[in-house]
Parts: structure tokens; C-alpha cells; sequence
């Protein structure tokens, strides 16, 4: 089937290279030229595992390939995923002027039927706006669908995700876009993946709904976090227990500093504005929002609390992506806990194995920050460790090597990657969250 993608950033790229893969000739448009000529050279500008490699394959069959003019691309194909951003802009609400004028674009090029697909996250009935954009710019009165099909993409799983979905959300309102999603997702559905067919709001509400829950269950666990260090209890145990029943579950329920990246905190504000605008007052989200955004601070004032005067202390901080395996820094948790550090006149050794040219452009090398390529040349003369991204890299480390490269073997885990007994036993003064 061709399929047109238009948006080749993180969710339209692996959009785009999956289907592709999947049999399908893609055509993906990218607005930046500079973007564009590294994309058709196969070059991926997100860090996501396995995507450089299925790109290539795909670019090399000729199953894909990318382009920066929108007319080609609307000729191209019936099937138009729209996956262009929906920043937030200071208000909560979801900034819908690129989808908008990808609505435009089509109306006025489109000759015959298009089934156009909201990829992109987009508040509930935003596909009526699209329907009416498309009405009025369209030079003829010609047939067309607007559908919805969510994303569930984990940054760092993003391939995985896609290929091994646990359900595919599809809103409609016709047989037609029916029988059309069908084909593209019956690589999924012959092996059991179930399509979850529903209306086309109620399929816009399911993705804000369900990253809002999740959200909820971080900010859950970590208030419980908060009781469990008081009361000399491990929180890990009281989340087994918790995940242990089926109804629950056990992912999204590790204590630590809070949830970042483009996602969660977008989404959780957008749903709570998208509640006011319908006069609800969503308060649990609030809550888990309010519950977040301080486990930034309480890890500061814990970090100033064991450290005592940070001033001109060397303090090596491991882990600036919002999570592993990306380097994305959107809403990092990093970004909050370095400046704090910073401003308190400590100075700072920082590594990350992928984020770290993206942090350089909020902090630049300066007197008080140093940015290094290997982990351990990081810890040299150290005061302090602290762990802020839980890189698998960190988890298998030579401790004993560690101590010695230290000043003072202190570690502050914001992650809780190591057993507090392993460390009592190894020498090291050791602090984690909730336990």
C-alpha cells in the first residue's frame, strides 16, 4: 500500500520506518532541508534502538524515502498519517496551528478520496476541525475520512512498540477508513494484536486518558515513596507487593525523581485544560502533576541536606536524558536538579551516553561545568555521585573502581539502581529514594 507520512520527527520517523517495513512504499515529508538530505542518507536524528538499522534497510529496498514538497506528497497517496507537532503553548492548550495547515494543504490539492489520520496527539474532536478546514479550502466537493489512531510509543521502545503492539486504537466513522486501517495493520491482527475500533473522539480521549493514568501511578508511587523513607521502609517491596495483583500491575511503579520528556507532562496538562474548557475541574490530575514536579526539589534538598555546603564541591552527575535509551531532554528532570546544583556554586562533571550534545545547549561548558565522554573519567576527584538516568551501563559498573576514583565514596541514586546492602558492604555512603 502507499502510505504518505507528513511530520518526520520522533513519532512520523518511526511512523514512517516501520510501515515501511512492514511491506508498505512510504513516502515521509520533512520540512528542513538539512534534515531532509541527512534522512535520505539514512541518518536518524533521534537516538531510538533499532531505528538506524531498519531506516537504511528500508531507504536501500526503496520502501521509503523522504521529501520537503507537500504537493508530491498528497499526490502520492490516499493514506495521509499526520504526525506534525502539538507543542503546549503557555495556557496548557495544545498549539494545533501545524495541524492545521497541513488540513489546508490537503484540501487544496486533493482530487480525489483521502483518508487523513491523526498520528499526532490532538485534544477531543479536533478531527471535526480538520473535517471543516478540509470543507472549506477543498477546490472540489470530493469524499474524504478523518480518523484517529493514536500512538503508543515509549521513547527508547519506540520500534518495539510499534511492531509488537498490545492493541491498535482506531477512530472512525466510516467502513471505508474501516476496511483501509485493516489492511495496513493485518501484519498485526493475523497474529492476534487486537484493533480496537471506536468513534473518532473517543479514540482522541483513549491517548490522553491512558498517559494521564500513567501518570498518576508514578506520582502514586513516589508520594508512597515519600511515607516508606520515613517510616525505614523499601519502597521496592511495598511495589512488588502493590504490582503483584493483576489489576494493577507492576510497570510505572519505580520511585525515583518523576516522570519527564515530551509525553507525559504534556499530555496530563493538556487534559486537565481540555477538562476546563468542558467546566471540569480534573483535581486528581492536578495532584499527581503537583506531586511530580516536587520530586525535583525534595531530591535537591536531600542532595544539599547529605552534601552540607555544595560550594566549589566537585559533584559528578550521571544520566541527564529524561530516561534511558534516548536522548531526549524535554522536561528533564536533569534540567531542573543541575541548576539547582549549579546555583548553589558546586562544579559539575556530567555524563550521559547519548543526551549530552543536547544538554550542551542549555549548558555550555563552562567554569562550573565539564562534560566528559566516558563515565568513569567523570568521577576523578569526585565528592559526589549522583544518579539521575537509569542507563543500563550504570547498573553494570565496577564498584571497586568507583571508590578509588572518588574523593569520598558518596553515591545519591535518584533511580534506586543498586541494593543498599551490596553498597554498606562495599564502603559506600549510599542514598536512594523511598528506602
Amino acid at each position: 500500500m502507499k502510505i504518505t507520512v507528513i511530520g518526520a520527527g520522533y513519532v512520523g520517523l518511526v511512523t514512517a520506518t516501520c510501515l515501511a517495513d512492514l511491506g508498505n512504499n512510504v513516502l515521509c515529508v520533512e520540512k528542513s532541508s538539512f534534515n531532509l538530505e541527512e534522512l535520505n542518507l539514512g541518518m536518524s536524528p533521534i537516538c531510538e534502538p533499532d531505528l538506524n538499522e531498519m531506516l537504511h534497510t528500508n531507504l536501500d529496498e526503496g520502501k521509503m524515502r523522504f521529501t520537503n514538497d507537500m504537493d508530491e506528497a498528497i499526490d502520492f497517496s490516499d493514506v495521509i498519517f499526520v504526525c506534525v507537532g502539538t507543542p503546549q503553548g503557555n495556557s496548557g492548550k495544545a498549539d494545533l496551528s501545524q495541524i492545521e495547515e497541513v488540513s489546508r494543504q490537503i484540501a487544496k490539492r486533493m482530487n480525489d478520496y483521502k483518508l487523513i489520520i491523526e498520528k499526532s496527539t490532538v485534544p477531543v474532536n479536533t478531527h471535526k476541525l480538520i473535517k471543516r478546514t478540509v470543507k472549506r479550502y477543498a477546490r472540489k466537493d470530493l469524499d474524504f475520512d478523518v480518523a484517529s489512531n493514536p500512538e503508543f510509543l515509549r521513547e527508547g521502545y519506540a520500534v518495539y512498540d510499534f511492531m509488537n503492539p498490545n492493541r491498535i486504537v482506531i477512530g472512525i466513522e466510516s467502513e471505508r477508513a474501516g476496511k483501509i486501517f485493516r489492511e495496513i495493520y493485518k501484519p498485526f491482527t493475523e497474529k492476534g494484536t487486537k484493533l480496537f475500533i471506536t468513534k473518532t473522539p473517543a479514540a482522541e480521549i483513549i491517548k490522553y486518558a491512558s498517559n494521564s493514568f500513567l501518570a498518576i501511578k508514578i506520582s502514586y508511587i513516589n508520594m508512597l515513596a515519600d511515607l516508606c523513607e520515613k517510616a525505614d521502609i523499601d519502597v521496592n517491596m511495598v511495589a512488588d507487593g502493590i504490582g503483584a495483583d493483576k489489576r494493577i500491575g507492576r510497570d510505572f511503579l519505580n520511585a525515583g525523581i518523576g516522570y519527564g520528556g515530551s509525553c507525559l507532562p504534556k499530555d496530563i496538562r493538556a487534559f486537565i485544560n481540555i477538562a476546563e474548557d468542558y467546566g471540569l475541574d480534573f483535581e486528581l490530575l492536578r495532584a499527581a502533576e503537583k506531586i511530580n514536579k516536587d520530586r525535583r526539589k525534595k531530591f535537591l534538598d536531600k542532595v544539599e541536606e547529605l552534601l552540607w555546603i555544595l560550594k566549589d564541591k566537585n559533584i559528578t552527575v550521571w544520566g541527564l536524558a529524561f530516561k534511558p535509551d534516548t536522548n531526549d531532554i524535554r522536561d528533564a528532570p536533569s534540567i531542573d536538579i543541575i541548576n539547582g546544583i549549579m546555583g548553589a556554586g558546586a562544579k559539575l562533571r556530567l555524563y550521559d551516553p547519548e543526551a549530552a550534545e543536547n544538554f550542551k545547549k542549555l549548558f555550555p561548558e563552562n567554569d562550573f561545568i565539564t562534560y566528559y565522554e566516558d563515565k568513569y573519567e567523570a568521577l576523578k576527584n569526585s565528592d559526589a555521585l549522583i544518579i539521575i538516568t537509569e542507563w543500563n551501563e550504570f547498573r553494570e559498573v565496577d564498584l571497586d573502581r568507583i571508590k578509588k576514583l572518588m574523593i569520598l565514596p558518596i553515591i545519591i541514586d535518584g533511580r534506586n539502581i543498586y541494593e543498599p546492602a551490596l553498597m554498606e558492604s562495599k564502603g559506600f555512603e549510599y542514598y536512594s529514594v523511598g528506602r
